[in-house]
């Protein structure tokens, strides 16, 4: 009964998203119903609610958002974005590398911020060739690409851990499958934009090279603090911004009339929402119903772990179903690496659809289309994605 409870939220979030209401009023009547059909009692809409600005991660994606649109704003007002256009014009001269590079590029920054600036460089590349929700598509998908494979994100390391199987060996399965995701983006939307970004070709690559360098360093210089320093999403943002200011001699008055500008509230008040529903449907248990009830269906195993997993990522995001249901797969099934590969693939796909997710939230936001637009226009990518991971799954197996 608790996974039909959890349809009508679900569902009452899309028919509200149909009805095109804004993305806070689908998801506060989400919150209704799951504190309707659950039966959750005053205290616990309190504890779950409070839980966001108490647990680490959910509020890090909270302060991590309005630090990226603070920098992102900064870098606007210097034109570094529009700058590091050009560069990338006169160094590939080829409008379709700019729009699916730059997100991949900027993916390796793991913080929903980010999308702020991948639909940046994808809106400068594609205007005038792809319409709002085709842009928002080509930004969350291309930029979540490397979320899929790279153990800088803790979804990739936490499998890793609970499966066993060694990072190098599932990061070379997964080379077919960023693959296809590439050509899942390329094909129906990229082929579409002229090669010719409308410029000259440059005659001086290595001069474009540096001066992208120069234009991108203040992103360069986040991903290496992340990656290299070890630092926190914040922290990382937090010490790019001040030497950014220091670098582009920002006045105090501009710095602070960004404190403001940068409080985009209808953002920060939508990611607070799906953070808030998220603690909800954890609240509710009914995750670690989903087992149980899959259990029953006359299919393989694998296929099984890879719907449980698909759903689990709908329902919650991936970092939960991964705790949940990895000793599970991997005491059922002895698939190993192909195993790993085919229920991260799952998850990514799921997280692609999911209401819960808040890059989709934010990709939404920016160019200005409703959530369940974007999500209708990735489903189609994402169930092929899946058809053909099952495919893939069955073929690592031969060797």
């Amino acid at each position: 009964m608790q996974l039909v409870y959890l349809g009508c939220v679900f569902l009452t979030i899309v028919l509200l998203l149909t009805f095109r209401r804004p993305l806070y009023q689908a998801v506060l009547g989400g919150l209704f119903m799951t504190v309707l059909l659950f039966q959750i009692p005053p205290s616990g809409i309190w504890k779950q609610t409070m839980a966001v600005f108490k647990n680490p991660d959910s509020l890090s994606v909270l302060i991590s958002l309005y630090f990226i649109t603070y920098l992102q704003q900064m870098l606007e007002a210097r034109s570094q974005i529009k700058l590091a256009q050009q560069d990338l014009n006169g160094l590939f001269h080829n409008r379709r590398i700019n729009a699916a590079c730059a997100p991949l590029f900027i993916g390796l920054l793991p913080s929903a911020a980010a999308m702020i600036l991948c639909g940046d460089i994808v809106k400068e590349s594609t205007e005038g060739y792809l319409d709002s929700r085709e842009q928002a598509f080509v930004t969350s998908w291309f930029r979540h690409i490397p979320e899929s494979a790279l153990p800088t994100y803790a979804g990739v390391l936490l499998m890793a851990n609970l499966s066993g199987v060694p990072l190098p060996k599932f990061m070379a399965g997964m080379i077919i499958p960023v693959i296809v995701l590439a050509l899942l983006g390329y094909w129906p939307y990229i082929r579409k934009l002229p090669k010719d970004p409308g410029m000259p070709r440059s005659t001086q690559r290595g001069k474009d090279a540096v001066h992208l360098f120069q234009h991108l360093w203040s992103l360069l210089l986040i991903i290496a603090l992340i990656l290299i320093g070890k630092m926190s999403v914040v922290t990382a943002v937090f010490l790019v911004i001040a030497g950014a200011a220091v670098i582009y001699r920002f006045r105090p008055k501009e710095l602070f009339s960004m404190v403001r500008s940068a409080f985009e509230i209808n953002l920060l008040l939508n990611t607070f929402l799906v953070l808030v529903l998220k603690e909800y449907i954890s609240y509710t248990g009914v995750l670690q119903n989903l087992p149980e009830l899959l259990s029953s269906l006359p299919i393989p195993a694998y296929l099984i772990f890879a719907l449980l997993f698909f759903a689990g990522a709908i329902i919650s995001g991936t970092n939960g179903i991964i705790a949940l249901g990895t000793p599970l797969a991997f005491a059922a099934v002895s698939g190993g690496m192909p195993l790993m590969v085919l229920l991260m693939c799952m998850c990514h796909a799921a997280s692609q659809i999911s209401p819960t997710h808040v890059c989709l939230v934010v990709a939404a936001d920016y160019f200005h289309i409703t959530l369940g637009e974007l999500i209708r226009k990735t489903l189609p990518s994402t169930m092929l994605f899946c058809g053909i991971m099952i495919l893939y799954y069955n073929i690592l197996l031969c060797f």
